[in-house]
């Protein structure tokens, strides 16, 4: 196989790193993700104040061709830039996936035609679920 037919050339990992279903634990904006909490009021400010149907709604309207989820916004982020307290990324992005070498991986498969990618959101649980299976398998 020479490296243009092989959608791993570029990674770190190659596909047998990513075959299967992994589940990556609390990595989601859910209804319990940190939110600043102003010390003199003792109220979280506005623009911290969101919820997990606002978060999906928002990542869902990024107009991109890969899919999007929902991830916690640091609070040091939250209050330097007054923004909500998640953020959009694609759904192999390496702060839920825990590594940039995952996240390549997770990507090139997702690119190719070779495979079958499929993940699942659970906002309850804060988890993401990616599956991974070879086209012709699947």
């Amino acid at each position: 196989m020479t490296s243009d037919d092989d959608p791993f050339h570029d990674c770190e990992l190659d596909a047998e790193a990513i075959l299967g279903t992994h589940t990556f634990e609390d990595v989601l904006f859910t209804d319990e993700t940190e939110t600043p909490v102003n010390v003199l009021t003792g109220e979280t400010p506005a623009h911290s104040q969101a919820t997990v149907e606002e978060a999906k709604e928002f990542a869902g309207s990024i107009d991109t061709e890969t899919p999007q989820i929902a991830l916690p916004a640091s609070v040091e982020s939250q209050v330097e830039t007054q923004s909500k307290p998640y953020t959009a990324a694609a759904f192999f992005h390496f702060k839920a996936t825990g590594s940039l070498e995952r996240h390549r991986a997770y990507h090139a498969a997702y690119e190719s035609d070779a495979f079958a990618v499929d993940f699942e959101a659970d906002y309850e649980s804060g988890d993401l679920t990616i599956t991974v299976e070879r086209a012709d398998e699947a």
